[in-house]
């Protein structure tokens, strides 16, 4: 498979400190993923020629597109904005307010040189392949969150770029549009035949529309793999409090069977496992429904039993929260029955208990 992106983004941007290496393939939809301020628009601007690096380099295909270092062979590079085989999709779209459809998406190649004739010929058969043929003389006010997405899609993927960026491409709909538009822009997006990466904060935009996460916390990329890998090994609180998982780190002891034991850093907490436990630093994560609550100390099968403090309760859904202090600073989750039959509130002493068998335990 051939790959379109390889990319050094280095940006000192205020209190910014930005260091992040990407690639993108053909045919491959990359999510950066990571919490604002992160970093993740920034990236994207400096892709798309908006933000010059302060050190690194910018390839597509091949081509430097920004190296303000040089190379041995050439001094400084820089290719601006409109010459780079580039689309971007914009967060709030941009669309331009007093054009129709049809000329918003035709602006892209008329800035590229091409008559106005051919341009809006192209620009109608992209709002044909989009099912926007109907609202081609519609200006953007007249446009639905969704069409007015598809209007900018188009108007990035009419000038066929080797490389799409899309900035939070949903944030602008409300709910309700979200699962409907996420949906079609999964599907046009197969029609793309470059690379794409998409900017984005919600970890169900990123599992629904891309092959691949790169994780971004404070200007550094911390995780990166499918949207199952991630999920299934977060490798910071940050991944671990956004796919729903407690996260602890330690150090393992390869004991044997009867003692395969974790110790918890920071507190010298110890939890027993079932599986093997590799030796040396490794993450712990628990799933929250796997942590039980008692008012007093259980008896039976689990391994592991702690006394603890409620910390916090936080509704989620059907369900509730609750977050422990202590040693094992764990989220449970409960039923609204069990929490009201324990009467758990902030401050009230418990016990909690875990199974060895629901406790995950990766090098790191």
């Amino acid at each position: 498979m051939t790959t379109v992106l390889r990319a050094r983004v280095g940006v000192q941007l205020g209190r910014l400190d930005l260091d992040v290496e990407l690639t993108a393939d053909d045919g491959e939809v990359v999510a950066l993923l990571g919490p604002n301020g992160a970093g993740k628009t920034t990236v994207l601007r400096a892709l798309a020629g908006l933000q010059p690096l302060d050190h690194g380099r910018i390839e597509v295909d091949g081509q430097i597109l920004d190296a303000p270092e040089g190379t041995d062979a050439s001094a400084p590079v820089f290719v601006p904005p409109d010459r780079r085989p580039i689309g971007l999709v914009f967060q709030d779209y941009l669309l331009f307010p007093r054009m129709s459809a049809l000329d918003n998406v035709a602006f892209g190649l008329r800035a590229r040189g091409r008559s106005r004739a051919d341009a809006r010929t192209a620009a109608a058969a992209w709002l044909q392949r989009l099912d926007l043929a109907d609202h081609a003389g519609a200006r953007p006010a007249a446009l639905s969150g969704g069409q007015a997405q598809r209007v900018a899609l188009a108007r990035a993927l009419a000038t066929e770029p080797r490389l799409l960026l899309l900035d939070e491409p949903l944030a602008a709909l409300d709910a309700r549009a979200r699962i409907q538009v996420r949906a079609e822009l999964r599907r046009h997006l197969a029609m793309f035949p470059g690379a794409r990466l998409l900017v984005t904060h919600d970890l169900l935009d990123a599992v629904v529309l891309a092959d691949r996460l790169v994780v971004v916390e404070n200007g550094r990329v911390t995780q990166t793999g499918s949207p199952a890998e991630v999920a299934a090994h977060p490798r910071s609180p940050y991944v671990a409090d956004l796919v729903g998982v407690n996260l602890l780190h330690g150090h393992g002891t390869a004991a044997d069977s009867a003692d395969r034991v974790v110790t918890i850093a920071g507190t010298g907490a110890r939890l027993t496992v079932a599986d093997p436990v590799p030796a040396g630093e490794v993450a712990v994560v628990v799933r929250p429904q796997a942590v039980a609550l008692h008012l007093e100390q259980p008896a039976g099968s689990p391994r592991n039993t702690w006394a603890t403090t409620v910390a916090e309760v936080v509704p989620n859904g059907d369900r509730v929260r609750v977050h422990l202090a202590g040693e094992l600073p764990l989220v449970a989750e409960v039923t609204p029955a069990a929490l009201a039959e324990l009467a758990l509130v902030p401050g009230t002493p418990v016990w909690a208990s875990l199974k060895a068998v629901d406790v995950a335990v990766h090098a790191r």
